[in-house]
C-alpha cells in the first residue's frame, strides 16, 4: 500500500493525468453556467416573466370599482401555543372611493400580503358615506372619542389642504376631502385614532338632511344668520349638493 501511494504522488504518474483531465471536464460545465446559452440569461428572463405576471394580476384586481387603499399600520403579533410561539402579522387598512365613502378594517395572518388582503376586504364591507360640502370639506366641526383618543375635525376654506397626520390623513385622502383641519390628543395608537375619527365623521350632517328631517327648506335654514339675506340664502341653498 505504501508503494502505491508513492507512485501516485510522483510527478508524471498515470493518476496525475486523470486528475488533470478533471478540471478540463469541469471547465466547460462552469463556462455554460456563467455565460453559456442557457445559464444566467435564462434565470433573469424567468424573473422578468414573474414580475410581468404580478403586474397583470394587480391590474385585473383594479379593473372593478376604483378605490383608494391606504395601509395605515402593520404590526407583528404572536400567539403562545403548546409548542412555543406562533408569529403573524396584523394590518390596518383604510379604503375609500374619493367621493364621500370611506371605511377601515384590520386583518391578521401568518404572512403580510394575506393580512393586508383580509384588512382590505373588511374595510370594503364597512364603508360609510360622509356628506361633504362642495365635495371638498366637511359641513361643520365635530369631535370624536374612543378609548384614550380624542380628535377634533373642522371644516376649512378652499386652499387650506389636509392638516392632519398619520392615520387621520389616510382617512381624509381616501374620503376625498381636500380642505380640513384636525387635532388629535390623548393617544397615538392608530386603531384608537381611526375609530375616534370615524365617530366624528358619523356625526356629520348636511343642510339637506336637516331640512328634510324638520320639514323646512334649505334656504330657511341658511337664512338665519345675522348678515344673511334672502338672495344669499337662495344662492347658498342652490349650491348645496348633499
Amino acid at each position: 500500500m505504501a508503494d502505491t501511494n508513492e507512485i501516485q504522488a510522483q510527478p508524471g504518474a498515470p493518476a496525475e493525468a486523470g486528475a488533470s483531465e478533471a478540471p478540463q471536464s469541469r471547465g466547460p460545465r462552469g463556462g455554460r453556467g456563467r455565460g453559456g446559452p442557457g445559464g444566467g440569461d435564462r434565470g433573469r428572463g424567468g424573473r422578468d416573466g414573474n414580475r410581468g405576471r404580478r403586474d397583470d394580476r394587480r391590474g385585473a384586481e383594479d379593473g372593478g370599482e376604483e378605490l383608494i387603499e391606504k395601509l395605515v399600520h402593520i404590526n407583528r403579533v404572536s400567539k403562545t401555543v403548546k409548542g412555543g410561539k406562533r408569529f403573524g402579522f396584523a394590518a390596518l387598512v383604510v379604503v375609500g372611493d374619493g367621493k364621500g365613502r370611506v371605511g377601515f378594517g384590520h386583518g391578521k395572518a401568518r404572512e403580510v400580503p394575506e393580512a393586508i388582503s383580509k384588512a382590505t376586504a373588511a374595510a370594503k364591507k364597512a364603508m360609510v358615506r360622509v356628506p361633504l360640502r362642495e365635495g371638498r370639506t366637511l359641513h361643520h366641526d365635530g369631535n370624536g372619542h374612543f378609548g384614550a383618543g380624542r380628535v377634533t375635525v373642522r371644516s376649512a376654506p378652499q386652499g387650506t389642504g389636509i392638516i392632519a397626520g398619520g392615520p387621520m390623513r389616510a382617512i381624509f385622502e381616501s374620503l376625498g376631502v381636500a380642505d380640513v383641519v384636525t387635532k388629535s390628543v390623548g393617544t397615538s395608537n392608530p386603531y384608537n385614532m381611526i375609530r375616534a375619527t370615524f365617530e366624528a365623521l358619523g356625526d356629520q350632517t348636511s343642510p339637506k338632511s336637516v331640512a328634510q328631517r324638520r320639514g323646512k327648506k334649505i334656504a330657511d335654514l341658511l337664512g338665519r344668520g345675522q348678515n344673511a339675506t334672502a338672495q344669499s340664502a337662495e344662492a347658498d341653498a342652490a349650491a348645496v349638493v348633499e
